[in-house]
């Protein structure tokens, strides 16, 4: 007679189903946009690498002609990169560009990483300034 009002539980109730899913839907809506930032962030770094080696080799290509290498090609490789002794692979998220004149230049680093509206944007000058004009990453 005992065991007819000790009933075994076996399994799950819906309602504690239904706390575990909206426990793990609130914390994807917290991963998800946190984790799409940090994606956009280290994509980033290309275009913070490269344009610092164009910083490099545009200071050392005016150690040597006495000017910035003046070709302002905006292809995704050629021009100036190739003068510069900058590659610039095939596959780059960014699309670069170097507008220069004897006693200054721009290097700009442009692409859209999470293909919204925004467009990210970096530049770096002869002072060695790397910034950002436009941010994906926030956006």
């Amino acid at each position: 007679m005992f065991s007819r009002f000790h009933r075994k539980s076996k399994g799950f109730t819906l309602i504690e189903l239904m706390i575990v899913v909206v426990i793990i839907g609130i914390l994807a809506a917290l991963a998800i946009p946190r984790f799409m930032r940090a994606t956009t962030k280290s994509k980033q770094s290309e275009a913070k690498q490269i344009l610092k080696q164009v910083y490099v080799m545009e200071r050392a290509y005016r150690q040597e002609k006495d000017t910035y290498c003046e070709n302002g090609s905006s292809a995704s490789a050629g021009g100036a990169f190739n003068t510069l002794g900058v590659e610039i692979m095939t596959n780059s998220r960014y699309t670069y560009s170097i507008v220069a004149d004897s006693n200054s230049f721009t290097a700009t680093a442009t692409g859209n990483l999470d293909d919204d509206a925004t467009s990210d944007t970096w530049t770096i000058d002869e002072d060695g300034d790397l910034q950002c004009t436009s941010n994906d990453a926030t956006s």
